[in-house]
Parts: structure tokens; C-alpha cells; sequence
């Protein structure tokens, strides 16, 4: 949700959905975020703020995974992990781990681009979370990253390395210079962000897991150590579980602030903005309100904004996604038509997939808000084949689905379809209903909990299957509920998404497409009967 900056304070998250490992920067006047984007693509999405609070989504650093083979279908959770955002020698630069290939950048003279490839710094499995630094004082560079022990066997620990200012190669083998398995209770040391600050050098790293874990910051007046360690953020008696790994920013007027994430189940990472201060208890940084998150907070002392937010709405004009969507694999031509009307229009792709949504590099997801809300989309079966598809799901490591399928006999009826988390295809959530033309407006209703509630409008009055009034305008000619309520899930280190899709079983020829307009999500308050 955006902000009224007609309020005095502000309140979190700041980022109301899954914007996982967010790191930030100021350029002038202007603050970035970047953020995870793990298998999706576009990959590495790029948010704008003036005054830290409001965002928008201006583009995307990745326009596609590399090896683009071993992104032809989804991996959720590979790719892009925890990126570092940067500005050096006038250039914005982003370094990010694959945890399977190494450690990457990418740079560009603006934030909007145009982005070089893809550059690999480092290779090696494992190579997680990367940070650079340029050393104004002394014109070395430097990097540290942390370690994914599914692919190294190694973790808890962070390993610096001197790098060429150009930043396209690492100078030296690496060496450990913080070993989190040497500091009593710590586990599962990760997500470094270098920085340097009044003659020292600062690592700040969460530990102790993404929903239990705190933040920690590390110093020391040599970049190879030793370090010594502080707890500077952590839950405390509040309710925001987990509160780390982030990134630190300085206003021009010389705040501190520290923008970080929280696990929230099926809706992934939302970003939470800390005040912050130098100087507690011999120049420590002091994070929240004296190292507990804050729920709201005064505004930073920046020029006041209009509300804003990154887009959701979508009208698709000449057929083309907004800058939200993004695919569950390297897109491939032909899968999305451009044309000179207003509207999506997918094709209905074949594959053997058809029975699992979870399998397929053709979903159009977004990310799903962390608040109750309703999401509704109209979507037109154009002529096509039996057995052609299309709707709009909930996915993640289970699914749930409403849309509409073309029959044996050409006829078009409204199905509902979910998939457990085990289960290899997805079942009926409901009966299949006549859909006369072809046509449906479909919407789910997210409550709190993110538990699903689908329903449907075909517009049809002789189809008296479910006629129960929904208080929505549901009954004869309204929207009528189906199937039962759907408790999202997320993927392993992913929310859950919002997704559009259109497939049908192999065969030969044009399935046909489907066309999809007016996609809303509307927030709402929680229902009382809900």
C-alpha cells in the first residue's frame, strides 16, 4: 500500500509484498532498491523512492537467465539470489550469487539501463550473497560473500577477497574473515552488506535464519580482520519475526535508515524501514527503536511525495505485461501476441505439463500483496482446439486455479482446479459449469492468512449449480463461489504469485489463445465474517 504523506509517520512494511533481500542506495536525491527475483524473469527488479517510504517499480536489471538452457523451464528457486546494489565511478552496478554457476554482475550508466550482460566474477557452487566496495581512502576494491551449504557442504561463514576496481575479477583466492561457527550461538551467518564508515570496516549479516534470525553488524580497521560483532536488530517482544538482512542508506541531511525483510509465510519478504543511528555503546550502529523493529515510526526528514506503490493494475495496451509480471522461465517468442488493442493475449502453449501448473515456463505471475484484498481479471477462449485452457492461479508449492476450458465437442465450461503440495497433477476443486461465449470474470478473494476464496461470473443466468449470494453481487448473473477455501503456500524461498496462464495437452497445430483485460487487484479491509 502507499503512504499519505500528509501523515507525520509511517508505517511497515514499507514494501507490502514479497520484495526478498532488498538492498538500497542513494544517488542524490534519489534512493534504488533492488531486490531477489530467483527464477523468475525479468530478473533483478529495480524500485525508485524519494522519500524511502513510497516505491515504484521503474524496470528490471535481467532481461533473461543465463545459461538461458538451464532456464527454459522454472527452477524457483535458483537464479538470482540476494543482490548488492551499488553506484561507482558513475555507474550503477548489481552483484548476486547463482548458487549453482558463481557469483555475477551486471552495470549500467542509469538505472534504467542499458545493462551489460551478465559477467561472471567468480565461479564455483555455493557462492552465495556477494557485496562489493570501492575504498575511497585508499582506491582497493574489495568483495565478500556467503556460502549455500545444500551446494558448497559449507556455511556460517563469510569469505572477503580483494577485487579489481573494475570490478570483473577477484585479485586473490579468499580468505575467511568471519566464522560464524567461532561466535557462540550464532548459525546460519549470511546476506553481508560491506560498507565503510569512520575509519573502519563494516559487515552487516543476518544470522539465525530467515524467520527467527536477527541482524548483526561486524568491524574492523583492517578488511581481512578480525572482526569483532554486535546484535543491532532483533525481534524482541514485537511481532515482526526475523527482522534482517537489508541494506543501509544515508539521507542528504545526514538520517540513517535501514531497510530489511521479514518472513511472512505464503506472502514471502516484506521490507520494513528502521531509523538508525551511529554512536550506542562505543560506536555501534543502533537499528529501530534501541534494537527492536518499529511498527511506525516519524518520516524521514525528506521533501514530502505522493502516495505511490508498484504498480498491480494492468489494462495490458497493445498486448503487453506492465513491468510487475514477470515469467516463471526464459520467455519464448511467440507466447505473448503485441497488438493495437488494449488486453493479454496469450497463446494456449502445448505440453505434456498440462496437469501441473508448477512445471510450466509459461505463467505470467506477479507477486502476491500482503494484504486482504481482491484480485478479479476478465478472460475471453478464443477459438482453439479441445482441451485448450486458461485462468488465473495461485501458485506456489501448492496451486489453485479458476478459468476456462474448450471441450471435446468445442463447448467452453468454467473449471476450478487445485494441486497439493505432494501430489505430481492437480484435481477438480469443483465442478465444471457451462460457460456460454466463452467468457468469465474471474476473482479471488485473499483474506488475512492468505486463504483463498475463488469465485466466478459467466454471465450466465441459467446455470443455477451455486446461485448463494456472496454479499458480492453474487446469484443469478453475479459472481457465484466455488470450490473451498485455498490456503496459499509459497515455494521454498518464494512467496506465493498471482498467475495468468494459457496451455493445452501436446497435440498438432494452434491451440488457440485466450485473451485476458481489466486485471485489478483491489485491497480491502478484513471482513468481519471472515
Amino acid at each position: 500500500m502507499s503512504a499519505d504523506p500528509a501523515e507525520p509517520v509511517y508505517r511497515n512494511p514499507v514494501l507490502d509484498a514479497d520484495w526478498s533481500d532488498p538492498d538500497v542506495i542513494r544517488v542524490g536525491d534519489d534512493f534504488y532498491l533492488t531486490a531477489s527475483s530467483f527464477g523468475r524473469v525479468p530478473g533483478l527488479p529495480l524500485l525508485h523512492s524519494r522519500d524511502l517510504v513510497n516505491w515504484t517499480l521503474v524496470g528490471h536489471a535481467l532481461q533473461r537467465l543465463e545459461p538461458e538452457s538451464e532456464f527454459a523451464a522454472p527452477r524457483h528457486d535458483c537464479g538470482v539470489w540476494a543482490p548488492s546494489l551499488r553506484h561507482h565511478d558513475g555507474r550503477f552496478w548489481i552483484f548476486w550469487g547463482d548458487p549453482d554457476r558463481g557469483v555475477f554482475q551486471v552495470n549500467a550508466p542509469e538505472i534504467r539501463g542499458p545493462w551489460t550482460r551478465p559477467h561472471l566474477v567468480k565461479a564455483g557452487k555455493g557462492l552465495i550473497d556477494p557485496c562489493p566496495l570501492w575504498d575511497d581512502e585508499t582506491g582497493e576494491a574489495y568483495l565478500v560473500h556467503a556460502w549455500a551449504k545444500s551446494r558448497s557442504g559449507v556455511k556460517n561463514r563469510l569469505t572477503g577477497h580483494r577485487m579489481h576496481p573494475h570490478g570483473t575479477e577477484l585479485l586473490d583466492e579468499g580468505k575467511v574473515i568471519v566464522d560464524g561457527d567461532r561466535i557462540p550461538g550464532w548459525f546460519t551467518l549470511e546476506g553481508p552488506k560491506l560498507y565503510r564508515h569512520d575509519g573502519w570496516f563494516w559487515i552487516f549479516a543476518p544470522a539465525g535464519g530467515v524467520e527467527t534470525g536477527w541482524q548483526g553488524a561486524f568491524r574492523s580497521r583492517a578488511f581481512f580482520g578480525p572482526y569483532e560483532e554486535k546484535v543491532v536488530l532483533e525481534q524482541k517482544d514485537t511481532d515482526v519475526n526475523g527482522p534482517h538482512q537489508g541494506g543501509w542508506v544515508r539521507t542528504p541531511s545526514g538520517e540513517d535508515w535501514f531497510l530489511h525483510f521479514q518472513q511472512r509465510g505464503a506472502y514471502g519478504r516484506v521490507v520494513h524501514l528502521q531509523p538508525m543511528r551511529w554512536g550506542g555503546g562505543g560506536g555501534w550502529p543502533v537499528i529501530g527503536d534501541d534494537g527492536a523493529p518499529v511498527a511506525e515510526h516519524r518520516r524521514p526528514d525528506l521533501p514530502p511525495q505522493p502516495p505511490a506503490a508498484p504498480a498491480t493494475d494492468d489494462d495490458f495496451p497493445g498486448g503487453r505485461p506492465g513491468r510487475q509480471w514477470q515469467w516463471t522461465a526464459n520467455p519464448r517468442d511467440g507466447w505473448a501476441t503485441h497488438h493495437s488493442a488494449d488486453g493479454l493475449r496469450l497463446t494456449c502453449v502445448r505440453t505434456p505439463d498440462a496437469h501441473d501448473l508448477r512445471a510450466l515456463p509459461n505463467v505470467l505471475t506477479q507477486r502476491l500483496p500482503g494484504t486482504p484484498c481482491t484480485v478479479e481479471v476478465d478472460l475471453r477462449l478464443d477459438d482453439g482446439e479441445p482441451g485448450a485452457r486458461a485462468g488465473l492461479a495461485v501458485l506456489g508449492d501448492a496451486y489453485s486455479w479458476i478459468g476456462l476450458q474448450r471441450g471435446p465437442d468445442g463447448t467452453v465450461r468454467l473449471v476450478h482446479r487445485f494441486a497439493e503440495t505432494a501430489a505430481d497433477q492437480e484435481r477438480d476443486a469443483a465442478p465444471p459449469r457451462p460457460a456460454p461465449g466463452g467468457r468469465a470474470r474471474l476473482r479471488v478473494d485473499i483474506d488475512a492468512g492468505a486463504r483463498c476464496r475463488f469465485s466466478y461470473d459467466t454471465g450466465n443466468t441459467g446455470d443455477t449449480a451455486n446461485t448463494a449470494d456472496t454479499g458480492d453481487g453474487a446469484g443469478q448473473g453475479g459472481f457465484r463461489p466455488s470450490g473451498q477455501v485455498f490456503a496459499a503456500t509459497p515455494w521454498r524461498w518464494v512467496g506465493a504469485l498471482l498467475g495468468l496462464v494459457a496451455l493445452a495437452p501436446t497435440g498438432q497445430g494452434h491451440a488457440g489463445t485466450a485473451t485476458f483485460t481489466q486485471f485489478r487487484i483491489r485491497i480491502q479491509e478484513k471482513r468481519a465474517d471472515r
